[in-house]
């Protein structure tokens, strides 16, 4: 089980060339700087590919009242949405030391704009630490509403 979920994310790791990495790292990287977080101090930046080969970058957006904020992953995705983008493949989160996945919520966003293939990957603010998981390692059984 283990050598095929390896073999899974190496192959969906090579489909993401260094070209296209650099793109979403800077991306990401960029919509980080602009982030809005007065009260927690944590920066994060966001980075999606959508069907066409487009990318879209957001940030975290905090607010005095702590649920209004929005993570950085739904403002790339709203991006995405509003430029006409259907689907991402991938998302992009950069912040902190490493280790960062998405909340809950966001890989619930997620999953309904990208699936369980989706390629989530995180990356420290300074560049480092490359992580990689499908969506489906991240949120097994998704709710899902059949339009």
């Amino acid at each position: 089980m283990f050598k095929q979920v390896l073999d899974q994310r190496i192959s969906l790791l090579r489909q993401i060339d260094d070209a296209l990495m650099d793109r979403l790292t800077k991306a990401a990287m960029a919509a980080r700087e602009n982030a809005h977080a007065p009260y927690s101090g944590f920066k994060v930046g966001a980075a999606v590919l959508d069907e066409q080969g487009h990318i879209f970058a957001g940030c975290n957006v905090e607010n005095a009242s702590y649920p209004m904020g929005t993570c950085a992953e739904p403002s790339a995705l709203g991006a995405m949405i509003t430029a006409g983008g259907k689907r991402c493949s991938v998302v992009l989160v950069i912040g902190g030391e490493g280790g960062l996945t998405p909340c809950g919520g966001c890989r619930q966003k997620i999953a309904e704009l990208g699936g369980p293939d989706c390629q989530v990957l995180s990356l420290a603010a300074d560049g480092s630490g490359l992580e990689s998981w499908t969506l489906a390692e991240l949120l097994p059984s998704a709710f899902e509403l059949k339009p």
